[in-house]
């Protein structure tokens, strides 16, 4: 898939090939959940140097690897809405948590956990779900 901002192809083509491909498999896992859902203006480009992903429905996405954590790949999300607590509550061991804005994940999987698309899909429509118990997760 083509990027839609050069300077997101640019930041992605700065990472050590390991990090890159799974960087690029979670930036599929995103396009894909957005097309399958039906999510309407998903935008990709950068923010604070960091690939992020946006809809009209949804909380910014951001995704990346940081060279002071190498074996770690992270998902930024606004600190200021529910989403982490909320996955913290429903994938209480799927993920490693860090505080109220970020998921982070083993640059050594062999597969990202099945509920990666879940938190994604809340995330694309938060703004639709905010007031729901879990962000209707389960309904």
């Amino acid at each position: 898939m083509e990027f839609q901002c050069k300077k997101v192809c640019d930041k992605f083509d700065s990472y050590p090939s390991q990090v890159r491909e799974k960087m690029l498999e979670l930036r599929q896992i995103l396009f894909d959940v957005a097309k399958e859902k039906g999510i309407d203006s998903f935008v990709e480009t950068l923010k604070w140097g960091e690939p992020a992903y946006l809809c009209r429905t949804g909380s910014t996405i951001r995704i990346d690897w940081k060279s002071k954590t190498p074996d770690r790949l992270f998902i930024y999300l606004n600190c200021k809405t529910t989403l982490v607590e909320t996955f913290k509550e429903v994938f209480p061991c799927e993920f490693e948590y860090y505080g109220n804005r970020a998921l982070g994940l083993p640059l050594d999987l062999v597969r990202f956990p099945l509920e990666l698309e879940s938190c994604f899909v809340m995330a694309m429509r938060y703004h639709q779900i905010k007031d729901k118990p879990l962000l209707g997760y389960g309904r």
